[in-house]
């Protein structure tokens, strides 16, 4: 029987640039109707993160780390094979896969759905 892996890590990649400039420009396309993200809808609301995801993510056993499209490292550029925003998976022999797709996110901006979805997704073999 093979061993199971455990998961160390979830890393949210969001459809945006970070730093000033990068969030700049997704506010203004957001405004214009240009720029969408389904995972900043979720963890954001405005330009301020949300309390709700803040507290789910402390009750989360796995840690979840937040990076924009500039702010990827090379295993995590290679891993974004669904597209983003996007949710990879670390596992602790340091595997890196898609877990949440964009498709997947489009959960109009809801953290608990997001929550329902992951441990969903968590949970099948």
């Amino acid at each position: 029987m093979p061993e199971q892996r455990s998961v160390t890590e979830l890393v949210g990649v969001y459809h945006a640039d970070g730093g000033v400039l990068g969030e700049l420009r997704y506010v203004l396309g957001k405004v214009r109707g240009t720029a969408h993200c389904a995972l900043c809808d979720i963890t954001h609301s405005g330009v301020r993160r949300k309390a709700e995801w803040d507290e789910a993510c402390r009750t989360l056993s796995i840690p979840v780390r937040l990076v924009h499209l500039n702010e990827r490292t090379d295993d995590e550029i290679a891993a974004c094979t669904l597209g983003t925003p996007t949710v990879l998976v670390r596992y602790d022999d340091e595997t890196l896969l898609p877990l949440l797709g964009p498709d997947d996110l489009e959960l109009d901006g809801s953290v608990q759905r997001f929550f329902a979805v992951l441990q969903q997704a968590l949970d099948q073999p």
